[in-house]
């Protein structure tokens, strides 16, 4: 019985001393995560602006869907923002802006591809849902010069 006892209060301090590495790494797996869906969109924004030509009708003008999923899941911290916002080191550019365990809020800046265009984000930041998949849809139009449009739709 006191081998049982025993037992379990040592397997009880291993995971106590335990828990703050397994954050760190949650929080860093999540982060990672996040850039690498930063990195498909700036992707699918260049694969739009590189082979098309902005055009003054949205009907007509070159599109993608890109879906973007916010990490969730046993291996993800808890995501307490994330959205496309106007970059802060660049006007009329493109960054995802994300925060993870009320901790500050990070940005990462999305291109727009081999051609200088501005961005159109509806009006104001794109919040996105954490814990699902966001669909994204990026048009290339003429708004008084080379525009990245994108809505989320749904």
């Amino acid at each position: 019985m006191i081998r049982v006892v025993l037992t379990v209060l040592v397997a009880v301090a291993l995971l106590a001393a335990s828990m703050p590495a397994v954050e760190t790494a949650r929080t860093a797996t999540t982060g990672e995560r996040i850039g690498a869906e930063a990195d498909r969109l700036e992707r699918a924004i260049g694969g739009v602006v590189a082979g098309s030509t902005p055009v003054s009708d949205p009907a007509m003008a070159a599109q993608t869907t890109v879906l973007l999923r916010v990490p969730t899941g046993f291996a993800a911290a808890d995501v307490d923002r994330v959205a496309l916002v106007e970059s802060p080191d660049r006007p009329g550019g493109l960054a995802l802006a994300y925060r993870i365990d009320d901790r500050p809020e990070r940005t990462l800046r999305v291109g727009t591809g081999p051609a200088e265009t501005a961005v159109d984000l509806a009006g104001g930041a794109i919040e996105l849902r954490p814990g699902g998949t966001n669909r994204i849809r990026v048009r290339y139009v003429d708004d008084g010069g080379p525009t990245v449009r994108i809505r989320r739709v749904g």
